[in-house]
């Protein structure tokens, strides 16, 4: 047998042809969102008219302003997301708190108010002028001026709010009083935004670190792949004992320090996290977490000694199939500008869907109205008989929406947006490990390496996948995005049930999350292995994930000993990337060592890049690690494929190399039974019935 199969037929036509149609109808629902949509509503705010500020004929006045802020704390804002008050938009925000009356009665007030009257003041198209020609208490009943303006300042959103100032210790708003909570979020939000200006550069050249390190982990793995392991094993444990030690020494020191023996639970929460290091028990709580991982990181080394080196030999076998397809390494980057793409589609369509209603306008009263929230339209509303029934009625804009049947269907295609999000999502994925489990299935199943392999093993793999298993990648990323909704549809329900009292009922829901998980969980693992499968015989689905479920079984023993121990060790092989990286983000952060003090920049938070570069070098050695898991995985599965087809001999040999082959045959043979060794090697046997 010389795999993967050459000589092979489209599978899952029936599938691949409704993703086809899938594809073309999220196409078509795009296109008809981009369309009407309008991504202007979420960036600009509207006026009481609907209209934008900062565009068309308003390009100049940037700023929406309200005549009542306080309006907007009416519980008519849940109704219809909508401040009831008239809302204008404005060039500049005011920067002094008067009122109409003081204004009209100070000459200097005046002339201030005035200069504002085309930007603050509704007037009539007769009435030009609003002020003084009309008594100030009609002026205020109609609501053509602002009774008040108050101090505020442009915020992000292009909406003014009331300027936030401190009188001593004394925090205020508009010159009012308030708490101090609000402005130390703000402050923190403002602080944390500053570091990532300031640092955004350094967090990419530690995120550049991660790659080259990643790189050389790879390199050396592919000559040094056994002493690399055991190299690795022991970093991690040493730079976890190094945390240790670390963590130790700034609780020592810490000990005649005054106010350090303060509780955590004493200190309670402070926007400036630095404060916590200054507390022993913070450093207590490290040298506890840190001590926990070491103990069990150990304890997972002694009971797991003897099937790492099993894992080792494995490994070693990956890296010379990596070495013959170096190509591998850099096709994570291919999956994940196609990850990016589904993701930008997804997000654009998501607004423009949003975004496309029409303006809807609604009444408004502050007083009991036959009228209110019901719809009206603002050019003909002083005229209309709502008017007339609620003189001291308003017709303002109140959200988007519609009436046309495309407006009413728009959450079945928000719906249909996300299903094919993750439909797609799950088909690039899926993509990657058949191109990736044919490619290095070509190098396990070619007698003479490398002279038996394709010569771009990894294009033609990808050209297999694409021509002949759409439709099989198709349907087992439609199983995995029909869970997937479920869970999303879970997660929903139970935000909505947050609030409720039923025991029963939250009990049930929860139980529901778990199964769902658990499934998810177990076809991605019976999806990855039939992948595998499909790129070695071109079978169908189903067969394939029947035959890979059964081989699996029959070898559950090597499942349970290799899969999990090798991704036990490619994942400290992350963690160990993560921790050189992050020890160097700490100390130039930090600023805790004379050699970076002068290129480290001034941060209020270091913390903030040092979780952005710890998340972000996790990501980037998991997606250079996952070739290696694939590869390893791949491997498993031909291995045990090779036992049933292959007894050994010089006529029958075994395609992987003779020590880790031995080494595989004796765990086996020592996890049996002497009474159960001859019937398992008969459930080993090929089922010729079956295959028939």
């Amino acid at each position: 047998f010389k795999g993967p199969i050459q000589n092979r037929g489209c599978t899952d036509i029936i599938c691949c042809i409704f993703f086809i149609v899938a594809i073309v109808g999220y196409v078509a629902v795009g296109i008809l969102a981009w369309t009407h949509g309008d991504p202007r509503k979420v960036i600009y705010p509207t006026d009481s008219l609907g209209q934008y500020c900062g565009q068309g004929k308003l390009e100049k006045q940037p700023l929406l302003f309200y005549f009542n802020m306080m309006k907007c704390a009416s519980p008519m804002v849940l109704l219809e997301f909508q401040c009831p008050t008239p809302q204008v938009c404005v060039e500049k925000c005011p920067d002094r708190t008067l009122t109409l009356v003081t204004a009209i009665g100070n000459a200097q007030d005046w002339e201030y108010y005035k200069s504002y009257f085309h930007f603050f003041c509704k007037c009539l198209i007769t009435d030009r002028f609003c002020l003084p020609l009309k008594p100030v208490v009609d002026i205020l009943q109609k609501k053509l001026c602002p009774a008040y303006l108050i101090s505020s300042k442009p915020c992000k959103a292009f909406r003014c709010f009331p300027s936030i100032g401190k009188k001593g210790d004394v925090i205020t708003v508009a010159h009012i009083y308030t708490t101090q909570s609000f402005m130390e979020g703000r402050q923190v939000a403002m602080k944390i935004f500053e570091d990532y200006t300031k640092s955004w550069y350094w967090i990419l050249i530690c995120l550049l670190i991660a790659v080259v390190l990643s790189l050389i982990f790879i390199v050396l793995l592919r000559y040094l792949a056994g002493i690399m392991v055991w190299v690795m094993i022991f970093m991690v444990i040493a730079v976890v004992a190094g945390g240790i030690a670390h963590c130790s020494i700034k609780y020592v020191n810490l000990k005649d320090t005054p106010g350090s023996n303060i509780t955590l639970q004493q200190l309670g929460f402070q926007p400036d996290f630095s404060v916590y290091l200054h507390i022993r028990q913070s450093w207590l709580a490290f040298i506890i977490i840190l001590a926990i991982l070491e103990v069990i990181i150990i304890i997972l080394l002694i009971f797991l000694r003897k099937r790492i080196r099993i894992a080792v030999e494995l490994m070693k076998e990956a890296s010379r199939a990596v070495g013959y397809v170096m190509s591998s390494l850099f096709y994570p980057i291919f999956t994940f500008l196609l990850l990016t793409i589904v993701i930008a589609y997804w997000g654009v369509t998501a607004v423009f869907l949003s975004t496309s209603s029409e303006p809807v306008y609604k009444v408004f009263n502050e007083t009991d109205c036959l009228h209110a929230r019901q719809t009206c339209d603002p050019e003909n509303f002083t005229l209309s008989t709502m008017k007339r029934d609620c003189p001291r009625s308003e017709c303002l804009f109140a959200f988007y929406g519609g009436e046309t049947p495309y407006h009413k269907y728009l959450v079945v295609l928000q719906f249909y947006n996300v299903f094919l999000f993750f439909w797609c999502a799950n088909f690039v994925t899926a993509l990657g490990q058949m191109t990736l489990a044919g490619a290095f299935a070509s190098y396990y199943w070619a007698p003479n390496k490398p002279n038996d392999m394709p010569a771009y093993p990894l294009c033609a793999s990808l050209g297999r996948s694409l021509r002949y298993h759409t439709g099989s990648l198709a349907f087992g990323s439609l199983i995995l995005a029909i869970v997937q909704i479920i869970r999303v549809l879970l997660e929903y329900i139970d935000h909505k049930l947050k609030g409720a009292e039923n025991k029963f009922a939250k009990f049930l829901l929860c139980c529901l999350k778990c199964c769902f998980w658990c499934l998810e969980k177990f076809i991605k693992f019976l999806n990855r292995n039939a992948y595998i499968m499909v790129a070695i015989y071109g079978k169908n689905f189903c067969r394939s994930a029947r035959d890979a479920f059964f081989l699996l079984m029959r070898n559950v023993i090597r499942v349970v000993v290799l899969d999990k121990v090798t991704d036990f060790i490619l994942f400290l092989g992350k963690l160990l990337i993560v921790g050189l990286v992050g020890i160097f983000a700490f100390f130039f952060f930090s600023g805790h060592t004379d050699a970076f003090k002068g290129a480290t920049p001034s941060l209020h938070y270091y913390w903030v890049p040092i979780l952005t570069v710890l998340v972000g070098s996790y990501l980037i050695a998991h997606g250079f690690f996952s070739v290696y898991a694939m590869c390893v995985d791949t491997l498993f599965l031909c291995f045990c494929e090779d036992l049933e087809r292959n007894d050994g001999s010089a006529a029958r040999p075994y395609r992987m190399t003779t020590e880790l082959c031995d080494i595989l045959m004796k765990d086996a043979d020592a996890a049996r039974t002497p009474t159960s060794r001859d019937e398992t090697m008969q459930l080993t046997a090929p089922d010729k019935t079956m295959e028939n």
